[in-house]
């Protein structure tokens, strides 16, 4: 008899950050976690220039401690916003929920 276990999703995605941003790190995630709970009332409310504003900084801030990806969603929130797109804006909100989720920082010297 096999027993399948529910694996909790996907593997973790590991993310290579230099190690002189330890001190930064968990506060600069703490952020992104705190924004993704803003852009979820903000899309409950149709706030969608709020959401527009977070994910231009979040664009902004990836990539400078090392979150390529966190720029990208950041990107795609905005442009979502901006074409008040809805559908693409729950998908890239999943998307940077997914992402967090997962996120294994690998501090690199």
């Amino acid at each position: 008899m096999m027993h399948h276990h529910a694996e909790p999703g996907p593997d973790k995605i590991p993310v290579r950050i230099d190690s002189s941003l330890e001190a930064i790190i968990p506060g600069f995630l703490a952020n992104r976690q705190r924004d993704l709970t803003t852009i979820e009332s903000c899309l409950k409310q149709g706030d969608l220039n709020t959401i527009r504003m977070l994910g231009h900084r979040m664009k902004g801030d990836g990539g400078g401690y090392g979150f390529d990806q966190i720029s990208a969603i950041g990107d795609q929130l905005e442009r979502a916003a901006m074409a008040h797109n809805l559908s693409a804006l729950h998908d890239h909100l999943n998307g940077l929920k997914d992402f967090l989720s997962r996120i294994e920082i690998v501090y690199i010297h």
